[in-house]
């Protein structure tokens, strides 16, 4: 017993190393758990002595892990991330059904979550959790129902229900615009043009659908929507977007049409849901709602 109970710290002392180890200082870690700076070192300190190695280095400069700290890093984040997702499964379960949504950052905010009220008005009995998740991931392992994905269908073991395509078109700011005299699609080859991880081949789509060779795939790359609109917004470069998701900032003026020629985007919006839970009835309602929303949309599109 004396021997197991080596091997399974305690989980505040887990949540303390995990903290220090995602933000690299004690500091920004004692505030997100509400506690001192001398009770995260305390955490700390009592872990690496249980353990019999040191997970961080401390000097002048700053907090850095070890080797063996970045290691033990990777799996501590995992494991409270599914003791996080298994407690709040208990925890709504109590209350009723539950569903555990997977959705894009800027999709998420800009377009469905303002239809959402909708879905608790029909299904009030369905407790929905919402977490953001970029590309694919274990639907077991992190305890999710349901994912909105950017793509193609062709999630592993699961079931893709298209949902939407979308245009895309080259924006930047106005002045951007201006000092560079952007006319034609020739004009952006030389200019800085932002990447989406998502959609690796976007640039090189558009440009040969406006009969241009590609330029080489350098320039800045990103992982979220609301990142490369701020860095076209501060004049940086030329991105793809939906102009579904950036309509704000276009009637605003914050972004302009860099080049007024539209391409329908290789990937599409599709929801997608573990085969093994496709037949639940909490997944089955919420699947039969998004995609009528989503053709609701496209009509009035």
């Amino acid at each position: 017993m004396v021997l197991q109970r080596r091997f399974l710290p305690s989980t505040s002392a887990l949540a303390a190393f995990e903290s220090v180890a995602r933000l690299g200082s004690f500091s920004a870690a004692a505030s997100e758990l509400s506690l001192t700076q001398s009770a995260v070192s305390r955490q700390v300190a009592q872990l690496e002595d249980q353990l019999g190695v040191r997970l961080f280095e401390r000097n002048g400069r700053g907090v850095f892990l070890t080797p063996e700290g970045r290691s033990y890093s990777e799996t501590v984040g995992t494991a409270l991330k599914m003791l996080r997702m298994a407690s709040l499964n208990i925890m709504t379960r109590r209350h009723g059904n539950s569903l555990n949504l997977a959705i894009l950052p800027t999709f998420g905010t800009r377009w469905l979550m303002p239809r959402i009220p909708g879905f608790v008005a029909r299904h009030p009995e369905i407790i929905l959790n919402f977490a953001t998740r970029i590309g694919r991931f274990d639907f077991g392992k992190e305890g999710i129902d349901a994912a909105i994905h950017i793509g193609q269908a062709d999630w592993p073991d699961a079931i893709s229900t298209f949902l939407m395509a979308e245009t895309v078109v080259p924006v930047c700011a106005a002045a951007f615009k201006q000092a560079h005299a952007l006319e034609s699609p020739r004009d952006l080859a030389s200019l800085p043009l932002f990447h989406m991880s998502s959609r690796p081949g976007a640039w090189e789509h558009w440009f040969a659908s406006a009969g241009e060779a590609p330029p080489p795939a350098q320039g800045m790359w990103f992982e979220q929507f609301s990142t490369v609109t701020q860095a076209c917004i501060a004049g940086l470069g030329v991105a793809l977007m939906p102009e579904f998701l950036i309509r704000t900032e276009l009637e605003t003026g914050q972004l302009v049409v860099a080049v007024p020629h539209r391409v329908k985007s290789q990937s599409s919006y599709y929801v997608v849901t573990p085969a093994a839970r496709a037949r639940d009835p909490s997944v089955a309602a919420f699947v039969d709602w998004i995609v009528g929303e989503a053709h609701a949309y496209a009509e009035q599109a």
